[in-house]
């Protein structure tokens, strides 16, 4: 009977209480989940595309990306979609305002649109791929 009763305090040991699965836990996963989400949806409606010419390739190096953006966009908007679409953090956003241009076309002058550039500086360690494939 020993041997009996001794399996029956293993068994009774070995049933400990289930871990409690904390709802808020899973509420601020769902949160930030939705928050990324429409951080991302928002880089569809601001970012126009990267800007890339030889002054912002070397400026890459420098963690300094340069994009081009609809003219309404603030610089809040900008930093929220870039960070919700490539997953990085930004430090500093400056925009530069660029004016259109004329442009003559024989004797008829047309204008060149002008648009807005932002450039971001993200934090050290963090980086933006354009050129995956190439």
């Amino acid at each position: 009977m020993a041997v009996i009763e001794e399996k029956k305090e293993k068994v009774s040991e070995a049933k400990v209480a289930p871990k409690k699965v904390s709802k808020k836990a899973d509420a601020v996963k769902k949160e930030a989940a939705i928050v990324a989400a429409q951080h991302a949806d928002i880089a569809y409606k601001v970012l126009v595309e990267p800007w890339v010419t030889e002054k912002t390739h070397r400026a890459m190096a420098d963690n300094k990306y340069t994009f081009k953006v609809i003219k309404s966009a603030t610089k809040a908007q900008v930093k929220k979609a870039i960070e919700g679409m490539y997953k990085v953090k930004v430090e500093k956003v400056t925009v530069v305002n660029v004016l259109a241009r004329k442009k003559a076309y024989g004797r008829h002058e047309g204008t060149i649109a002008g648009f807005k550039k932002a450039t971001l500086t993200l934090k050290k360690g963090d980086k933006i791929e354009f050129f995956q494939g190439a």
